[in-house]
This record gives C-alpha cells, sequence and structure tokens, in this order.
C-alpha cells in the first residue's frame, strides 16, 4: 500500500499549535491526515477536530474517531463550514499548502509532467475549469503574467509564445503535450527544474489556490479565540509572503496600522521569528518538504 502523503514538519507544527485536550482544533488541509491523527492523539474525550479537504479521495484516510469531522470543502469556506456545524470559535487553525504526494503520483490527475494523461490538474474534479482549459484559453499575456507570478520563471512571453504555436497546431490536453510544446524554451540541464515550476503555475491558476489562500486566512483570524493558534506551513515565496504579512499585521500588504497614540495595533503575536524549515534528515526522508517554511501565531 502506498502512502498517500508525508505530512511535513510535524512534531514542529503540532508543537506550534499548542494543543489543549478539551480544545476544537481545524486542519484546513486534511490530505492523509498526518497532522490531524497527531493533533488526536493530544486530545481528550471532550477534544474535536474538523479536516477541510476538497478532494473526495481523502475520505479513505477518514480517521474512525468520533473527535473527528469530516468537512469535504475548499478551506476558503471555513467559517461557513463549521457555523453550518455549530462551531463559531477554535481555539486553533492548521494548514499544510503542500500538494499532497498522492497528486503528483497518481499521474491520471494532471499534477505531474512525468508520464501521460489528461492536463487537469482540478483538486475538486466536481468542476471548475482544467490546466487544459488556461493553456488553451489564456492569451499570451495571460499565460505570461500566471507563468511569471505563480511559477517564477523567466522569460515567460517566450514560453507562452512556444505553447500558442503548438495549440494554434492542435489543443493541447495532455501533459505529454504540454511538455513537448515547451520543449523548444525548455533548459536542457534544468528540465525537471524548469517543469515543475510551469505546472506548478497552472495548478495554482486551476485551483485559485492564492485566493482561497487569502480567504481562509481572514476567516482564521473570525474564528480563533483570544489566544487561539494560527500555524501555515507554505512552499512558494508568494505564499510565504502573504501568511507573513498576515501574521505581521492582519492584512496581506504587511502594513502596521497604529492607533491614536502611534502604537503598532496588530491581530497576532508572532510566535516564530523565523521561519521554521525541515532539518537536513527530514529532508533527505522526504525530498518534497525542501521548500516548506513554518510559521506561527497567536491571535491577541
Amino acid at each position: 500500500m502506498s502512502v498517500y502523503h508525508t505530512p511535513v514538519l510535524l512534531e514542529e507544527s503540532v508543537g506550534l499549535l499548542d494543543v489543549q485536550p478539551e480544545g476544537t482544533y481545524v486542519d484546513l488541509t486534511f490530505g492523509g491526515g498526518g497532522h490531524s491523527r497527531r493533533i488526536l492523539s493530544l486530545l481528550s474525550e471532550g477534544g474535536s477536530l474538523y479536516g477541510f479537504d476538497q478532494d473526495a479521495d481523502t475520505r479513505a484516510n477518514v480517521p474512525d474517531d468520533s473527535r473527528f469531522h469530516y468537512v469535504e470543502s475548499n478551506f476558503r469556506f471555513m467559517r461557513g463550514a463549521l457555523r453550518l456545524r455549530g462551531v463559531t470559535r477554535v481555539d486553533g487553525v492548521l494548514a499544510d499548502l503542500g500538494v499532497s504526494s498522492h497528486h503528483f503520483d497518481d499521474t491520471a490527475r494532471g499534477f505531474s509532467f512525468r508520464g501521460d494523461a489528461p492536463l487537469d490538474m482540478r483538486m475538486n474534479r466536481r468542476g471548475g475549469m482544467t490546466a487544459a482549459d488556461v493553456v488553451n484559453g489564456y492569451d499570451c499575456d495571460r499565460l505570461a503574467r500566471i507563468l511569471s507570478m505563480y511559477g517564477e520563471l523567466e522569460t515567460t512571453w517566450k514560453i507562452a509564445a512556444c505553447i500558442d504555436r503548438a495549440r494554434k497546431a492542435q489543443a493541447i490536453t495532455t501533459t505529454a503535450s504540454l511538455v513537448a510544446a515547451v520543449a523548444p524554451c525548455t533548459p536542457a540541464k534544468e528540465e525537471a527544474k524548469f517543469l515543475t515550476k510551469l505546472f506548478q503555475a497552472l495548478r495554482i491558476e486551476v485551483n485559485g489556490e492564492m485566493e482561497a489562500l487569502k480567504m481562509a486566512l481572514e476567516q482564521s483570524l473570525r474564528v480563533l479565540k483570544p489566544g487561539g493558534r494560527l500555524v501555515v506551513i507554505s512552499y512558494h515565496s508568494l505564499e510565504d509572503r502573504l501568511v507573513k504579512n498576515f501574521m505581521r499585521s492582519g492584512n496581506f500588504e504587511g502594513r502596521i496600522e497604529k492607533d491614536f497614540y502611534g502604537r503598532a495595533s496588530t491581530p497576532f503575536e508572532t510566535i516564530t521569528r523565523k521561519a521554521v524549515v525541515p532539518d537536513a534528515e527530514e529532508v533527505a526522508r522526504n525530498p518534497r518538504s525542501r521548500s516548506a517554511k513554518l510559521r506561527a501565531a497567536r491571535k491577541i
């Protein structure tokens, strides 16, 4: 049996969550359930945990535990989903923003450039646009913009032009045809790195990941009790910047508001002065953890 996903920074993240036995917690990215199981191990019978995931595949990982409540939903709807379940305040929110190993290993989902599969990349396969819709439907300027912003690629206008030439001849509908389309502008010595960034950019766009993260962070502020903890593991510089700024200032620009007397007014107290990163042993054991950055804050 293959492992659905190896949890990243497991002890560090759950430790920063400061789990109280009788508390109520939210795991915004249930996935394989690694973080959730660790949290459950620290809860008493009076505690509860709500695990969110929009991918129906994750239902197979749900623990048989009355304290755990599975919510098949995008975490952008956290506050509403909790209210429907009679929960208005929680003691902690945890999010691991990484894509589960399952998604990369299941080539049929289209997240990986290895193999050949439909160019899909949707976390929620019940609807919405696919990566093929983006690749074939966005104009060159829009394509170049998302490749630069979400993939942090260089000369993205050249990449967009390669895609445009290929799609004019035939629609790009598979992962292999996308790899072939960008072959003329793929660096020979950094092919894997280049394709990883390309596929990452499309995945972020398809799933609206940045907007969903903003919504979840704003809602976390509203559902956390005073003293409650927000713990986030990110893997992309844009994600990390949003998380860092929000924990520092309560907004995404990092703008510190001041009161009438000029005193800084922020909704959080930052717990991690610097991002916590995996040690060499964890990276060796799980190479996909190498870009992880963990930050935590306490609601004032």
